[in-house]
C-alpha cells in the first residue's frame, strides 16, 4: 500500500491530542463464552487475523514537504501535503501483538474499559489496539477495541474491526472511478467549475466560521459537564429495548433519534436534580456529528464528518415537551443541511493548512468548551449477528472520545434489537456516572409511561 495523506479533519484529531485527553475511539463487544478459555483464544485469533487486514498495518509518520503542485486545487485542500502534514502508510514493523492483550479475567468490563480508554494509543506504531477482558464468571468476555480518530471514524472503525471478527457475508464496496492520468496543471476546461467550487467553499467557511462566532458569544457552560481536565475515564452502559423506542416514536412522531437525543436530554435533568446541581433552566449545548460519507464506498480512508449544534431542552419539566423540543431542533438543522451553521464547523477543517493544524491544534482544543458541552454521536452497526471464534455478540457499547474541558460524552448503537448507550466521562469530574446510566433506563421508562396504551 502506497502513503496516503491524511484528510484535514484526520490531520485536526492528530494534532489536537493531548495526554489529558486521546483522541480515540472505543467499543466494547461482550460475547458469551463456551468456556473459562475462550477469551485466550479470541486473542489469539484478533492476533492473527490482523496481520492480514491492511488498514491495521497503517501507521501515520509526520511528513514536512512542499505541495505537490501536479495535484488540482480540490485534492489539494483535501489532501494537503505541505509543511505540518502527515500520512497514513504501512508500518514495516508491525508486530499484532503489539496491538493485542489479554488480561486477567474481570468482574466488571466497564471498569476495566475505563482505565484502557485514558491511555493514549502509541504514536510510533498503527494507532489502535484490541483489549481482550476474560469474564470473571467464566461465560462471557468483552474485547474494548480502539481506534485513533485519525486513523478511522466510526464507520471505518467498524470495517476494521470486522475484518478481525469471524467471517461474514457482507455487500462488495462501490469501485471508485479510476482518476484520469494529470499534468502538470489542472485542464484548463476545468477552471471555471474549480473557480465556483473555491468561492462556494470560501462563503460556506465564513458562513460556518460566523455562526461559530454568534454561539460562543451566548454559551452559558453548564457546570456539571465542563470541568478541567484529570486526564481520567470511567465508563458505563446502558442497554433499551429497541421495541420500546419505537412505541414512544410511535405515539408522539420524529425520528428514533429524536427519542434517543431526548433520553439523553431526560437522563441529565434527573441526574443534575439528584446530585443538587438543579436543572432549572439548563440547556446544554449538544454536538451531535453528521457522516457525510458516502456508503460501500471502496476507499473509506479520511473523516468525513459534519455536525448539528442544538440545545438539550434539559430545563423543561415535562417529558413529551423536552421530546417535541428536540424534534423541532433536529427539523431545523436538516432544513439548514450538515454544511452550514456552527455544527459544521468540522468542515472548516478543509480550509487550514497543514502548517496552520500542526501549530493550532492546542489552541482548537482548548475552544472546544466554549462551542459545545456534550457530544451525543451515533455509530452504525450491522443488523447481522457479529461472532468471534464462534461465540457471539451479545452487547456492544461504543465510546466517543472527550474534548478538553468536557466531562461526558455519550454515544449510541443499536444491534440486534437492542439500542446500547455508551457513556465516557472523565472519572474524577464524574464519579457518580452510573448514577447518570440508570437515569437513562428511568428516562425511557417514563416515556412508555406517558406513551402507553
Amino acid at each position: 500500500m502506497t502513503p496516503d495523506p491524511l484528510a484535514p479533519l484526520d490531520l485536526a484529531f492528530w494534532n489536537i491530542e493531548s495526554a489529558d485527553h486521546p483522541m480515540h475511539l472505543g467499543a466494547l463487544g461482550v460475547f458469551s463464552a463456551h468456556s473459562p478459555t475462550a477469551g485466550a483464544h479470541a486473542a489469539d485469533l484478533l492476533a492473527a487475523r490482523a496481520a492480514a487486514v491492511p488498514g491495521l498495518r497503517m501507521r501515520i509518520r509526520d511528513v514536512w514537504r512542499p505541495l505537490d503542485l501536479r495535484r488540482p486545487l480540490a485534492h489539494a485542500l483535501r489532501h494537503p501535503l505541505g509543511f505540518g502534514s502527515a500520512t497514513r502508510e504501512p508500518d514495516p514493523c508491525f508486530d499484532p501483538l503489539n496491538h493485542v492483550r489479554l488480561h486477567a479475567p474481570a468482574a466488571d468490563f466497564h471498569a476495566e474499559a475505563g482505565r484502557l480508554m485514558q491511555r493514549p494509543l502509541e504514536r510510533n506504531r498503527p494507532p489502535w489496539e484490541a483489549h481482550v477482558l476474560p469474564g470473571e464468571d467464566g461465560v462471557s468476555f468483552a474485547v474494548l477495541f480502539k481506534f485513533h480518530h485519525a486513523l478511522a471514524d466510526g464507520l471505518r472503525a467498524l470495517t476494521l474491526a470486522a475484518a478481525v471478527l469471524d467471517p461474514m457475508d457482507l455487500p462488495e464496496p462501490r469501485p471508485r472511478p479510476a482518476e484520469p492520468a494529470r499534468g502538470l496543471l489542472p485542464d484548463v476546461r476545468r477552471l471555471p467549475g474549480l473557480l465556483r467550487g473555491a468561492l462556494s467553499d470560501v462563503g460556506r467557511a465564513l458562513d460556518i466560521g460566523a455562526s461559530v462566532a454568534r454561539s460562543t458569544l451566548v454559551t452559558r457552560p453548564t457546570p456539571a459537564l465542563t470541568a478541567e481536565p484529570t486526564g481520567t475515564r470511567r465508563t458505563a452502559g446502558v442497554v433499551v429495548d429497541i421495541d420500546d423506542v419505537h412505541l414512544v416514536r410511535k405515539a408522539v412522531g420524529g425520528t428514533v433519534n429524536d427519542v434517543l437525543i431526548a433520553v439523553v436530554a431526560g437522563a441529565l435533568r434527573r441526574w443534575l436534580d439528584e446530585r443538587g446541581d438543579g436543572s432549572e433552566g439548563v440547556a446544554p449545548r449538544a454536538l451531535i456529528p453528521v457522516s457525510r460519507r458516502r456508503p460501500r464506498t471502496a476507499h473509506p480512508q479520511g473523516n468525513r464528518l459534519s455536525g448539528y449544534l442544538m440545545e438539550l431542552p434539559v430545563g423543561v419539566p415535562d417529558p413529551l415537551r423536552r421530546l417535541d423540543a428536540v424534534r423541532t431542533a433536529m427539523d431545523r438543522n436538516k432544513d439548514a443541511g450538515p454544511n452550514r451553521g456552527a455544527g459544521a464547523v468540522a468542515l472548516l477543517a478543509d480550509h487550514v493548512p497543514a502548517l496552520g493544524h500542526r501549530l493550532g491544534g492546542p489552541l482548537v482544543g482548548q475552544a472546544a468548551r466554549l462551542w459545545f458541552d456534550i457530544l451525543v454521536t451515533s455509530v452504525p452497526l450491522p443488523g447481522i449477528g457479529l461472532r468471534l471464534g464462534g461465540h457471539p455478540l451479545t452487547a456492544v457499547y461504543p465510546f466517543a472520545p472527550l474534548a478538553r474541558g468536557q466531562s461526558l460524552a455519550v454515544a449510541v448503537s443499536t444491534y440486534r434489537g437492542q439500542v446500547h448507550y455508551g457513556l465516557v466521562a472523565d472519572a474524577k469530574a464524574v464519579p457518580d456516572l452510573g448514577r447518570l446510566a440508570r437515569a437513562v433506563t428511568e428516562e425511557v421508562e417514563t416515556l412508555i409511561t406517558v406513551c402507553g396504551p
